[in-house]
């Protein structure tokens, strides 16, 4: 563990914010963090921090990969977000208000917009507040199971904040991630002579066509459930009957889902449903006076609740998903700022014992 002997820095006016929020997400996304390469951004991250007067944890949770942890005080909140980006690493890009790039608002953005939060509560005389940036968010979410291990330091925490690109909206909730492994066995055979074989393919391409003709059913907090068809495989050769076939489905799952139930009922003679894997769905509590909408994504807020010993959990933040894990990545200093004063809001009133 190391502390910084420096004193946070006054927090900037408003109208330093915006430039201040640009240049440190932009000195943050000049490095390459996607998942696994983490410590890649520990320099610039380090900085920061030291910038804030925090007093700084690195946990390993693999060789050459560590979660932070950054406390001012004895935290009774904690924020936190993820430092790891998908591939392919795409450079900052500054122009004018606009910031493009790798982990622009996926999450970098992100820990910008919490750390200048951060700023402004120790301004205000905060002096009790945690945050925690986790790696591997985007893969397995390795890092949130292994921040379990850091909850006797945030025991005193009341809620977290998690920070994703919810468009400055709380999330309502998220929906489950649903695995199905889909599969279909038939005969081999020439291709000259069909009638000597059968194929696995097209039982498995009629079960999904039925599949698809379903109803979509709808939670009124997390939005309608989806699946996609993410991986199909079937058959050795052009020449050759198939004689196996396979489909994995990643489900966005709600609560009282019969999706799996519907798919084994369709199952055909020669097929089999196997379920992967499966995290339920988690509605948030409502927070009085701010604005929510359901996400179409997953993210670790329901693991890193386990921290704070299962209290409040918001999930908000800067930037859209609609550009995150897009060659077209980006986050203004506009949607930055105003994040900034949400998380000022979100976090004064969890402290003030006003979230209802």
């Amino acid at each position: 563990m190391t502390a910084s002997d420096s004193s946070p820095q006054s927090s900037p006016s408003a109208t330093d914010r915006t430039s201040w929020l640009l240049d440190r997400t932009e000195a943050l996304c000049k490095f390459d963090t996607t998942t696994g390469r983490e410590d890649t951004g520990l320099p610039a991250l380090r900085s920061l921090l030291t910038e804030l007067g925090a007093e700084v944890q690195l946990q390993q949770v693999e060789p050459k990969r560590h979660n932070v942890l950054a406390t001012w005080g004895k935290p009774k909140l904690l924020f936190s977000t993820h430092l790891d980006t998908v591939p392919p690493f795409l450079p900052p890009r500054r122009d004018g208000d606009l910031l493009s790039g790798r982990g622009t608002c996926d999450a970098k953005g992100q820990i910008a917009a919490q750390l200048a939060a951060i700023q402004e509560l120790l301004s205000r005389g905060h002096t009790d507040l945690a945050w925690l940036g986790v790696v591997g968010e985007e893969i397995d979410s390795i890092g949130a199971h292994a921040a379990g291990d850091l909850t006797a330091s945030l025991s005193e925490c009341v809620a977290v904040i998690n920070g994703e690109p919810t468009e400055n909206k709380l999330a309502t909730g998220q929906r489950g991630s649903l695995q199905l492994l889909l599969s279909t066995k038939g005969k081999a055979a020439h291709s000259g002579m069909p009638e000597l074989g059968h194929s696995a393919i097209w039982p498995l391409m009629e079960w999904l066509q039925q599949l698809r003709e379903l109803q979509t059913e709808v939670d009124p907090d997390l939005g309608p459930e989806i699946w996609n068809l993410g991986l199909i495989k079937g058959g050795a050769a052009p020449n050759i009957i198939p004689a196996t076939a396979d489909a994995r489905l990643f489900v966005r799952s709600i609560r009282d889902s019969s999706f799996e139930q519907r798919a084994r009922e369709l199952t055909p003679a020669e097929g089999l449903l196997e379920q992967l894997s499966f995290t339920p769905p988690e509605v948030f509590a409502h927070v009085p006076g701010f604005e929510h909408a359901a996400v179409p994504f997953g993210s670790d807020a329901p693991r890193l609740r386990q921290l704070v010993g299962g209290q409040r959990v918001a999930l908000c933040g800067p930037g859209t998903i609609k550009v995150a894990h897009t060659l077209d990545e980006h986050i203004t200093g506009t949607e930055m700022a105003t994040g900034c004063e949400l998380l000022i809001a979100l976090a004064t009133t969890f402290l003030e014992g006003r979230a209802g």
